[in-house]
């Protein structure tokens, strides 16, 4: 039996030391060196090739000679998921899903394995017994599919064994720092260990066509526990995010190799599961009976799906020597640059009051589309003037106050025609290719953020 060798490797870096050192000498992080095996041995490693046994030798092929294969997806019975997946789950992809702890990723798996028809799901947990996952699944539904098999277990010599007798169509590992592999020594959720028990996992899916999802714990900086390289050697990498106080939670795709890398599920979290939210412009939009100042409405687009989301503004009298900056659900840097633009090109005095921004529902926008709607609602409280609820804005603001284009505007046009609102804002350079005649919504054009005032505020 060979001996297994091993060797200390900096996870900062990436520098390799035949001995462990508590200050790496490429990158001077302290305690980042961990034990890594590099050579196995004779250790056995499980096998995933053909029904005859034998090992597949592949050689390099031009790429005329490839033969393209079509992209089956299977749906999983969620809407939400199957959106945010690109249109369904892949043969032999593995699909990475993190989140906060309690916000609902074991639940969101549990009711793809109950939902998934005519799929042998094998659901592996190493954090919960059986009789947990039981009232879990009678909670969420009445009558569970009988093709779900639950298996608590930690080593995946012993998982693949169970994969090996059983062959599930979609294993589901929760999670996957749970795990632990005997060819390396490290504990389980340490680097090593995880980027083990992953490499097993995706041999496994990629030789098998069997898609896997894995469940991973994240860090209290909100990044996936583990190596980075963790989310390199998936296919796809989900964010399961929102309140545990609030009702809504917001599947969002960072990655994705089989789709669009920015779409967004939505659920609301209820008493006996996950529920599809399939209008999300409603839960975002409130429903108020008097005219308020600081509030508009923004069109946004996140992935391929338009939102209408309400932005809220509050400006007050600063109290304190320096005027307070907080944005929620929005990036405070870009805020401050558009408080800038305000006041260098519309003459408003705001560096002596307090700016407070929230974007409702709960969510994070990054689409510059929804610049015009802030800054039509800073100016809205400053003036203590209402906006009127039936109009939108989908521009994007420059620092020159000019008003930019945006992308897909049609799109944004149309939900907002669909919502019931009357009057739209964008911007004048937008209006290329625009049918205005199938829209029953008035669109209004403007190229200058003075104009924009001038129309709402006279």
């Amino acid at each position: 039996m060979a001996k297994t060798k091993s060797a200390y490797f900096c996870q900062s870096c990436g520098y390799e030391s035949a001995k462990w050192l508590g200050k790496c000498p490429s990158c001077n992080q302290w305690n980042t060196f961990v034990e890594e095996v590099i050579d196995k041995g004779s250790a056995k490693v499980p096998t995933w090739s053909s029904a005859t046994g034998t090992q597949r030798l592949n050689k390099p092929n031009k790429v005329e000679e490839i033969q393209s294969a079509t992209e089956e997806r299977t749906t999983t019975g969620d809407a939400e998921l199957d959106r945010v997946l690109g249109g369904g789950l892949v043969a032999g992809s593995v699909i990475l899903i993190g989140g906060e702890p309690g916000i609902g990723k074991s639940t969101l798996m549990l009711q793809l394995a109950l939902n998934v028809s005519g799929r042998k799901i094998l659901y592996v947990s190493g954090e919960e017994s059986e009789q947990q996952i039981k009232m879990r699944a009678e909670r969420i539904t009445n009558t569970p599919k009988a093709n779900c098999y639950i298996l608590t277990e930690t080593s995946t010599q012993n998982i693949f064994k169970q994969i090996e007798q059983l062959e599930p169509e979609i294993v589901i590992v929760d999670s996957i720092q749970t795990l632990h592999s005997a060819h390396i020594e490290s504990t389980p959720g340490s680097v090593s260990q995880v980027r083990e028990c992953t490499a097993e996992l995706l041999r496994f899916a990629k030789e098998t066509n069997t898609p896997v999802f894995l469940i991973g714990h994240i860090t209290k900086d909100g990044a996936i526990a583990g190596p980075k390289i963790l989310e390199h050697m998936v296919d796809t990498v989900l964010q399961f995010e929102g309140d545990r106080h609030h009702v809504y939670r917001i599947l969002r795709s960072i990655k994705n190799r089989f789709g669009a890398a920015a779409e967004l599920g939505i659920y609301a979290m209820q008493s006996n599961g996950l529920r599809e939210v399939s209008n999300p412009s409603e839960i975002l939009l409130s429903q108020r009976d008097e005219e308020l100042s600081g509030i508009t409405i923004g069109a946004t687009l996140e992935g391929a799906r338009p939102m209408l989301i309400e932005t809220q503004a509050l400006v007050s009298v600063s109290a304190y020597g320096t005027p307070q900056r907080s944005a929620t659900g929005f990036d405070t840097k870009r805020m401050n640059m558009l408080l800038a633009v305000l006041e260098k090109r519309c003459g408003f005095r705001l560096s002596a009051k307090d700016v407070f921004l929230n974007i409702a529902g709960g969510i994070k926008v990054e689409d510059p589309a929804i610049d015009l709607a802030i800054m039509a609602a800073i100016i809205s409280s400053h003036e203590d003037i209402s906006i009127p609820s039936k109009i939108c804005f989908a521009a994007e603001v420059g620092l020159s106050g000019e008003i930019r284009a945006v992308n897909r505007i049609e799109q944004r046009i149309s939900e907002a025609e669909k919502l019931g609102f009357e009057k739209i804002f964008i911007s004048s350079y937008n209006t290329k290719g625009i049918v205005r005649d199938k829209f029953k919504i008035e669109i209004i054009t403007v190229s200058k953020i003075e104009e924009v005032f001038g129309l709402l505020f006279g």
